[in-house]
């Protein structure tokens, strides 16, 4: 079977898309709902008994953790399931209160410190890729270790919340606190001593490519980092993005919210990312990011990297049937040198 890295996003991002505008016209005869109380939160899972994360503080203005306290408590173990050519770790790892994360550690046999590629893909997705095993085979039959999470305020992570409080709503803690989660990932997967952390690359797209734009910036550990259609140029983004609901839109665009996310802009922060190799590739017909906004993305990039654009659909078909979605970035980090990166977030 054939994988379907950037199709089965497409597709998802496409249709959430498309399921928001039908909401938002729906509810235009009810000014009081917020699209967002439409998805339900996880049930709680906050203990407030939980002590090991008193005196913890983070910092939301900054991708970088120099500014925020957080402690990682011992992983939990889900499963460790055995396949034909890799095996699959489902761990449970926390360093802030009632924000436990599902992190699935795939790897390939036979390959002692395999290189590792850390995958995010964009809100509203969920953690059931890493669940798949034409996901999983795809992902570590090149020698190749994989690992997989979702971004804050997202999937299996939205929970104890108001249902009018949702990503997007709270970008600017969506945004820091998953940068900061990729660090600690990368502290975690550095303590296991069973993978190349000197060959780390970042798959990405959407919202967690802007995640991992924010990330790089701060960490050079990320050597390799290749984004599909990121969000970003929030003020275009929120005036023209149909992920927006429009009874929500006005709040969005307020000077006050504009502020505190624009900490945080992908525009601002792609100049300054630190990985060796670096590729923005853009899908010019997906509509959750505005032209406008994309074609900044692109001048940001300078050159600090490769551009790649599809005009089509077919164009993105044609480079998933030949089952090159991955070729890139294995390419680039077979040909990293060996060196491991001293420390690894930037000063």
């Amino acid at each position: 079977m054939q994988l379907h890295f950037f199709v089965s996003l497409t597709l998802s991002l496409t249709k959430m898309a498309m399921v928001r505008i039908a909401l938002s016209l729906l509810l235009g005869l009810l000014p009081t709902t917020s699209v967002a109380q439409l998805q339900p939160a996880s049930p709680p899972i906050a203990d407030p008994a939980d002590t090991r994360f008193a005196g913890m503080k983070e910092d939301w203005s900054s991708p970088a953790l120099t500014s925020s306290h957080l402690r990682a408590a011992r992983p939990l173990v889900g499963y460790i399931n055995d396949y034909p050519g890799y095996t699959v770790e489902l761990l449970q790892v926390e360093w802030r209160f009632g924000d436990p994360l599902d992190l699935y550690v795939m790897k390939p046999k036979g390959v002692k410190k395999p290189p590792v590629i850390l995958y995010l893909y964009s809100f509203p997705e969920d953690t059931d890729r890493f669940k798949d095993e034409e996901f999983q085979r795809g992902a570590t039959k090149d020698g190749f270790a994989a690992v997989g999470f979702v971004s804050a305020l997202t999937g299996q992570r939205y929970h104890d919340r108001p249902m009018r409080e949702w990503f997007i709503s709270e970008l600017p803690e969506s945004l820091a606190t998953s940068a900061h989660d990729v660090q600690m990932v990368l502290n975690y997967l550095a303590s296991r001593n069973d993978l190349d952390m000197s060959r780390v690359g970042m798959f990405t797209a959407g919202s967690g490519a802007s995640i991992a734009i924010l990330a790089s910036a701060v960490d050079a550990r990320i050597k390799v980092l290749d984004t599909l259609d990121p969000w970003g140029d929030w003020p275009m983004w929120m005036a023209a993005s149909p992920m927006v609901p429009e009874e929500e839109r006005a709040e969005y665009l307020k000077p006050a919210f504009l502020e505190k996310v624009g900490l945080l802009e992908p525009v601002d922060w792609l100049p300054k990312i630190q990985a060796e190799r670096f590729r923005l590739q853009e899908e010019l017909f997906q509509p959750s990011t505005p032209t406008a906004a994309k074609e900044k993305l692109r001048a940001a990039v300078s050159g600090k990297g490769t551009v790649v654009i599809y005009k089509t659909p077919e164009d993105m078909e044609k480079m998933v049937s030949a089952r090159k979605e991955l070729e890139w970035i294995q390419h680039q980090l077979q040909s990293i040198g060996d060196t491991d990166q001293v420390g690894g977030e930037k000063k």
